[in-house]
């Protein structure tokens, strides 16, 4: 019999005040509460996992965060580490790849562009993987499309967003935090050019990635060892518009971007691959 059981509900209160507040006394309370989903241990290369998804129980509004590794093992995106090196996987899977090897000779990393999203290593995981090298799910919109139209059908729910997430890193920062690399069933950028700051400056270039500081907040509840919460129901978050949306709207070509100074240089090694 499958393991079925919620961990502990994690609350955060946002803009809260106090009475003794006056200057904040008209903020907005916003209530959201992260709930992560313990489920068994999903097992490479290939692991159905509608018997866990089946069983969430979701309401209006709510945002269910996946892990990328799960839906990559649903898909059978496994290959046993035994066959191929990672260097040559990475070299299969990136659009583009740099190599880097420190001063010291010690860190070894390729610095990657796969799928469109910079990342080390293309992404591929070798944690909590039994021998195998998983990668990113073939197309995480639509497989994100695909789970969140079977849970709607099943439960009912109406307004419903499903966002695949992974891990990465940032630059000049230690630690890892997370990201999304595909949803459904939300607007992921908000745009608020044309409107007036508090001195009357129209903003000019502003837009507002609403998708990735959530997908932070949910892969930090669902660990990176060995708790086995790979999903995260987000519930009470009201700054997002439900709707029609998909990762793309939040890419920006490396030759359009604001550091594209650095990732317009890294070598495009697979051309036919899509960004």
């Amino acid at each position: 019999m499958a393991e079925w059981f919620k961990a502990p509900v994690l609350k955060t209160g946002v803009g809260k005040t106090t009475a003794s507040s006056n200057l904040a006394s008209s903020a907005k309370t916003m209530k959201i509460e992260l709930i992560p989903i313990k489920t068994r241990i999903i097992h490479p290369p290939k692991d159905d996992i509608f018997d866990v998804w089946d069983k969430l129980e979701v309401r209006e509004n709510d945002i269910v965060f996946v892990s990328s590794k799960i839906l990559g093992i649903h898909e059978g995106r496994c290959i046993k580490a035994s066959e191929i090196t990672k260097q040559e996987l990475i070299e299969q899977e990136a659009e583009r790849y740099l190599k880097y090897v420190s001063d010291s000779g010690k860190i070894k990393v390729n610095l990657t562009i796969n799928q469109g999203i910079l990342i080390p290593g293309a992404g591929i995981d070798e944690s909590n993987a039994e021998g195998y090298f998983v990668l990113w799910p073939k197309n995480p919109d639509e497989i994100c499309r695909k789970f969140r139209a079977r849970l709607k059908k099943l439960t009912g729910v109406k307004n419903l967003a499903v966002v695949a997430t992974d891990s990465h890193t940032m630059p000049l920062r230690l630690g890892v935090t997370g990201m999304a690399i595909g949803l459904s069933g939300l607007k992921p950028l908000k745009d608020i050019r044309g409107e007036e700051d508090i001195f009357g400056r129209k903003m000019h270039l502003t837009q507002i990635d609403k998708v990735d500081p959530l997908a932070a907040m949910a892969v930090a509840a669902m660990g990176e060892s060995n708790e086995r919460t790979p999903i995260v129901i987000m519930r009470g978050e009201t700054g997002v518009e439900f709707g029609e949306g998909t990762i793309k709207q939040i890419k920006v070509a490396p030759e359009m971007d604001i550091y594209g100074a650095l990732t317009a240089k890294m070598p495009k090694v697979n051309l036919r691959r899509k960004q």
